[in-house]
């Protein structure tokens, strides 16, 4: 069982004891021995198998189980003791186990709420707040049940849940301190020369025509995607951006090139928003070959799901054999690109630039031929081998480079079962194809650095954000949401080792801008394949990747999600120089 489906499991047997206690509960209070009995019997079962789910989840990693082994196990174990003699008195009136049956009840749905609602990491203000929603809830049914405590017990239990509310309040209201993010003027330490290749792009909203129907969409020189931007190394790029009517505002980010900061393209970091009827101007060299795309960042959870979104390719020297870029995306629900066929000669050799522009993964299978991965996110993989039936899971934001030479006959690319690139008629099954490790895959080479200079740890997860005007369940790093997350602060030539843990339920593809992340290990395994240098990773339900970065490129750079959505539900950090 991995660690993700042990956190979904959790879960599961953490509702199941809910119902189990406050079922025996209610039917103490309806006088019915047999069902409160079988039900709390039940509780008690998933109450002890709760207490191993936690155990594992802490030998995973303390980030897994911090809240459930500081508050979620106390609250349990309080459940437990309160109710289990209740059970084990000699038959009476079963209503007088009603109350510690509830009260066994509300504690473990608070221990659920904590993790829920506050998730990583455990503090002492929401244990106290759990305690005094526990305390205050169970004095409610007390009286509801028509109980009567003695002054003494009224007394002290009113004194610990206002002691805990007003406690739990003070500390969970205590401001932190997270650095204002502000545009910052970074030295330029690349020359960059006079453009050889310049370009224009239009924002604007536009009709395109998907599948058939008419779409409404958001388009650069009314296109989805925008125009294919092509370079070869030595080149200075001038990409001339004008906005015509997007009133949210846009800007280009050059997604997994490694610009120079003022050229990143993120509204109110490196640039402010260009408007309507205003242009900026972006220049730099062509120096990383490779397979790229930009978009919007400007609201860009809205902008590149609409359409705001194109291809960038830099060759180290001209185009040889068939070179076919597929960005993958969907738009308004439909699916792009449309299916082509294109026969090409047998012998032909062949290069697939896949690029996924969605926020979501995608799966890619390449039917009737062998083929290679030759690069992942622009970089070149060292000693890749022949691949037969096998598919790739390509992130939200990430590229893969399949080569492949044309055989006598068709060869097709399907992305989730869908047919995109053929070069011919192709029928193929591929659902079942196993997929492809780039972890394990290719030839190993030695890490370039015997030491970290800094080390982050960055946990993701759910939690209920109320620092703004209005509360909103955010996706969170280190229990903050954006714009409260603590940058991380490095200096230039650092060595910087990050750990991203992922104890959500939902996959995070990991995007740090201006850097590409060299992987050291995922899960505890080293990475034993090419060296992999990523700039977009899926980060799992359950995932500890550890990756690591030489700090050379100054300025403030965005550090997020790129399932655009989450990023704009908080979970968007910033790295900068110090």
């Amino acid at each position: 069982m991995t660690t993700g489906s042990l956190l979904a499991a959790d879960l599961v047997i953490t509702v199941l004891a809910i119902a189990g206690w406050l079922g025996g509960g209610a039917a103490s209070a309806a006088r019915r021995r047999r069902l409160a009995l079988c039900l709390a019997a039940f509780a008690l079962v998933a109450t002890s198998a709760r207490a191993i789910t936690i155990t594992v989840l802490a030998h995973a990693g303390w980030w897994f189980a911090a809240e459930k082994v500081l508050i979620a196990a106390p609250l349990s174990l309080a459940a437990v003791v309160v109710a289990g003699p209740r059970l084990l008195r000699p038959p009476g009136d079963i209503r007088s186990a009603a109350v510690p049956l509830l009260f066994a009840g509300y504690a473990t749905s608070s221990a659920l709420l904590v993790t829920v609602l506050h998730g990583y990491p455990a503090s002492a203000g929401t244990g106290l707040l759990a305690v005094a929603g526990v305390v205050a809830v169970t004095a409610v049914s007390w009286r509801a049940l028509g109980a009567r405590p003695s002054r003494t017990v009224s007394r002290a239990a009113l004194v610990v849940a206002v002691t805990a509310l007003l406690a739990g309040t003070g500390l969970a209201a205590a401001p932190r301190t997270a650095p204002a993010v502000h545009n910052h003027e970074y030295r330029e330490v690349r020359t960059v020369g006079e453009p050889t290749r310049r370009f224009t792009l239009t924002a604007g909203t536009a009709t395109v025509r998907v599948s058939g129907r008419d779409v409404a969409a958001w388009a650069f020189n009314a296109q989805v995607p925008g125009p294919e931007l092509t370079a070869t190394v030595g080149d200075v790029l001038e990409v001339t951006l004008h906005n015509r009517n997007i009133s949210r505002g846009v800007t280009l980010h050059w997604h997994g090139y490694d610009v120079p900061n003022s050229q990143d393209g993120v509204p109110g970091v490196t640039q402010a928003a260009v408007l309507p009827g205003q242009e900026f101007v972006y220049r730099f060299r062509a120096d990383q070959a490779g397979t790229y795309w930009y978009h919007t960042h400007s609201v860009s959870d809205v902008g590149v799901r609409m359409g705001l979104y194109g291809v960038l390719v830099v060759r180290p020297a001209p185009a040889t054999g068939v070179d076919v870029t597929v960005p993958v995306h969907t738009l308004a629900g439909l699916p792009l690109p449309a299916p082509r066929t294109e026969p090409v000669e047998a012998g032909t050799p062949v290069r697939l630039r896949l690029i996924n522009t969605d926020s979501t993964t995608h799966r890619y299978a390449l039917a009737g031929a062998p083929f290679r991965a030759v690069a992942i996110d622009g970089y070149e993989l060292r000693g890749s081998t022949p691949l037969v039936d096998t598919a790739v899971l390509i992130p939200a934001g990430g590229r893969y480079d399949l080569v492949f030479v044309a055989p006598a006959t068709p060869v097709a690319l399907f992305v989730d079962g869908r047919a995109v690139y053929s070069t011919g008629p192709v029928s193929a099954a591929t659902s079942a194809w196993p997929l492809l490790d780039p972890l394990t895959y290719g030839v190993a080479s030695p890490v370039p650095w015997s030491r970290f200079d800094q080390e982050f740890t960055l946990v993701l997860d759910r939690g209920l954000d109320l620092r703004g005007l209005l509360p909103r369940y955010a996706h969170t790093v280190n229990g903050a949401a954006d714009p409260d997350i603590p940058p991380q602060v490095v200096r230039l030539g650092d060595i910087v080792k990050l750990t991203i843990v992922n104890r959500s339920l939902v996959v995070h593809p990991w995007h740090l801008h201006g850097h590409h992340v060299l992987v050291l290990s995922r899960n505890g395994k080293p990475a034993t394949g090419s060296p992999l240098w990523l700039d977009s990773f899926d980060v799992r339900p359950g995932d500890v990747w550890q990756v690591a970065f030489l700090a050379d490129n100054p300025g403030m750079w965005a550090n997020h999600c790129h399932n655009l959505p989450h990023a704009d539900a908080g979970m968007m950090l910033h790295l900068m120089y110090g």
